[in-house]
């Protein structure tokens, strides 16, 4: 199978970097060199901030009907070439193809549903308190936009930035990261191939932190919209404020699920199970932290096991597999340390624990028990297939433990009693929640979080209004 032709996407062209720079793209389940993706030099990048102020005068107004016309045919184009573009997902991500497959299906939805609700980005008229006075706040479209994204979900990541930016009337400039630059590609060649004006879209690569400090000094782009982690977000939205960029902030978290006695433990282990392991772990909303009721905890970790011992690891383009490698070798020793830590400190390691032969970034899915919050583990988002179990007594102690950290973005609860959601509802402190499933996010709904997990929304009206901004117009007869 071919991998995906890796260029810059600059003012509709596509190209290697000017100054021949790239660097190889590896896949993490063979170790082998894939591809070879270009860096942008200053000039080029430079090129691309002129094509975004040039791209974005002729986007913003494009009428909405006509924006959705062109997403609409990049969404036909990319499932005609579905296939290729998930097995390419997994060969540079690593993750089982099924999950590509999955990934990629809600990408397009993502791609359709702001190409449609672009066209109600609705202001007001607002009743004047004098005669002859006309009043009306509308919206229109920030200006040309940045967008930084991690490497974990390279078609989901990319779509949120892209289809978010363009639904609004935005152009962006996006740099998706260099070890899963293929999928991103394939959105930006999809969206050229439907008419998509040049310079709307320009896809760069280089070393992150002299990408972003380039283009953040810039004048030109209004908006930052940058998924990662806690310390990169809060560097970048410092550069942002010297030239007052509007940011949108998707950062790390450390997912609790709290699982309560009159929940169906069962049921609860095994759904638990499937979330924590999708994508070897490497999910901004991965549930993290198993926080069980004393009298449910021996039922749940034992079903929870049970349903670990079935999962089968490998290269994720091989039938049956159903967890793949982490992204890169590098994420081994964070894994062992995690691990060591916590059975240094009492913990009882229950499964897994230990890297998979010596061939591609493969690590055991890990399961440990009794696990205290004094461990690294449960301070510090893991980002890897390791679930930490741990006890406690009553719902005011689960809340405490779910808000004791800094981070809010994702939670999870299981339990029958309403007076118990309702008290989770308004308690717990994190963007997203979901009780009786791991389900929060879908197109049309709000996804982003609170505290260090950053601030504002993408999918639904917010991720739309994110690219917005509002103006006010009053008129009196004269």
């Amino acid at each position: 199978m071919t991998y995906e032709n890796l260029q810059l996407l600059i003012d509709g062209e596509w190209r290697a970097g000017s100054e021949g720079v790239s660097e190889p793209v590896l896949n993490p389940a063979t170790e082998e060199v894939i591809g070879q993706v270009p860096h942008a030099s200053t000039a080029d990048l430079d090129a691309a901030l002129a094509a975004s102020g040039t791209g974005f005068a002729i986007w913003r107004r494009t009428p909405p009907a006509e924006r959705q016309k062109v997403m609409e045919a990049a969404a036909r184009l990319l499932e005609e070439r579905f296939e290729r573009i998930a097995r390419n997902l997994t060969m540079e991500m690593g993750k089982p193809v099924g999950e590509a497959r999955q990934e990629l299906e809600f990408a397009i939805n993502i791609l359709r549903w702001y190409a449609e609700e672009g066209k109600r980005a609705y202001g007001r008229q607002i009743p004047a308190r004098i005669p002859g006075v006309r009043q009306i706040a509308f919206k229109e479209p920030v200006g040309p936009a940045l967008a930084f994204v991690a490497w974990n979900f390279p078609a989901v990541n990319v779509m949120r930035k892209v289809a978010g930016a363009l639904g609004a009337g935005c152009s962006l400039i996006i740099k998706p990261s260099e070890e899963t630059p293929a999928t991103a590609v394939a959105i930006g060649r999809a969206l050229t191939d439907a008419g998509l004006p040049a310079g709307v879209l320009n896809i760069v690569f280089g070393v992150p932190a002299e990408v972003s400090e380039h283009l953040l000094a810039s004048p030109i782009p209004r908006k930052l919209s940058f998924t990662g982690s806690v310390a990169v977000g809060k560097h970048l939205q410092k550069l942002a404020a010297a030239t007052l960029k509007h940011c949108t902030m998707e950062l790390g978290g450390h997912a609790p699920v709290m699982v309560f006695d009159d929940a169906d433990i069962s049921k609860a282990a095994r759904i638990a199970a499937g979330g924590k392991f999708r994508n070897a772990g490497q999910v901004c909303i991965s549930p993290t932290r198993f926080l069980v009721q004393d009298s449910a905890y021996d039922t749940f970790t034992e079903v929870f096991l049970e349903e670990v011992a079935k999962i089968e690891v490998g290269n994720g383009l091989e039938d049956g597999v159903t967890m793949g490698p982490l992204v890169a070798s590098r994420r081994l020793e964070v894994m062992d340390r995690l691990v060591q830590d916590a059975v240094d400190q009492g913990a009882t390691l229950m499964a897994g624990g230990a890297r998979i032969g010596n061939q591609g970034s493969f690590y055991a899915p890990t399961v440990l028990g009794e696990v205290p919050a004094t461990a690294a583990i449960m301070n510090d988002e893991p980002f890897g297939p390791l679930a930490p179990i741990s006890r406690f007594s009553t719902l005011n102690d689960a809340v405490e433990e779910a808000n004791r950290l800094p981070f809010g973005l994702s939670a999870y609860a299981f339990t029958s009693n309403r007076k118990t959601s309702v008290a989770l509802t308004n308690d717990v402190a994190s963007g997203l929640l979901a009780i009786n499933s791991l389900l929060v996010s879908s197109p049309e709904t709000p996804f982003g979080g609170v505290l260090d997990s950053g601030y504002g929304s993408e999918g639904g009206i917010e991720g739309l209004d994110a690219f917005l901004q509002t103006r006010f117009v009053t008129e009196t007869d004269f």
